[in-house]
């Protein structure tokens, strides 16, 4: 299992990267709502204020796709189909995309723990 994440900037592709996750088969994600560490220091602390000429043009917020992933080739094609549907995470100021391992999930539709 992976857990799968994707911080995306601004909110620009976020219904088209959903509707093609669901496309290939990712059923379950949650999005949250965040701000950058540097937009946060420009607008609440007075002292990091300097920092806001250089966020010009950036988008406050950002959107945190994350989803639970049990199979590896899935996963590889969510990865793929992310990074196509926003055309290329490389190429400009699209976000971050990683996924990290799962060594257990206890929830809903999982089997409960020994004990």
């Amino acid at each position: 299992m992976w857990l799968l994440v994707y911080i995306l900037n601004g909110d620009r592709y976020l219904t088209e990267v959903l509707e093609e996750l669901l496309e290939i088969g990712v059923t379950g994600a949650s999005i949250l709502d965040s701000v950058g560490m540097l937009h946060f220091l420009s607008q609440e602390i007075p002292i990091f204020a300097g920092f806001r000429s250089i966020l010009k043009g950036t988008k406050p917020f950002n959107k945190i796709i994350i989803s639970v992933i049990r199979d590896e080739q899935l996963l590889d094609e969510a990865l793929a189909t992310i990074d196509r549907t926003v055309g290329g995470i490389a190429n400009g100021k699209r976000g971050i995309l990683f996924s990290l391992p799962v060594d257990h999930l206890i929830g809903p539709g999982t089997t409960p723990m020994p004990g």
